[in-house]
């Protein structure tokens, strides 16, 4: 292996959402750090099934953003038939 140009790969220690931990060895943060997981596969819809319900607060919900988007695209919030500009447009050079 090349000198110098390689990460630190060291172990640490990842805490599941259950409370449950391993070891692993990893380039997080230094030697003997902690690495608590938000999200895994015990909590994740995709492997459980979708029992659980993820919170999305990343924005506001549908309704809320499409009267926003008619009045960007010239129809106006009530969706009344205006000029039908497009939302984006391409320029090719």
């Amino acid at each position: 292996m090349k000198e110098g140009i390689h990460p630190d790969y060291h172990e640490i220690t990842v805490v599941m959402t259950d409370g449950s931990s391993y070891q692993t060895r990893s380039t997080y943060g230094k030697a003997g750090d902690t690495l608590r997981l938000d999200i895994d596969s015990k909590s994740h819809p995709a492997w459980t099934g979708g029992q659980q319900r993820l919170n999305d607060s990343g924005g506001p919900p549908l309704p809320e953003f499409r009267p926003k988007a008619r009045a960007v695209a010239g129809k106006g919030a009530a969706g009344a038939a205006g000029s039908a500009r497009p939302l984006f447009t391409a320029r090719l050079n």
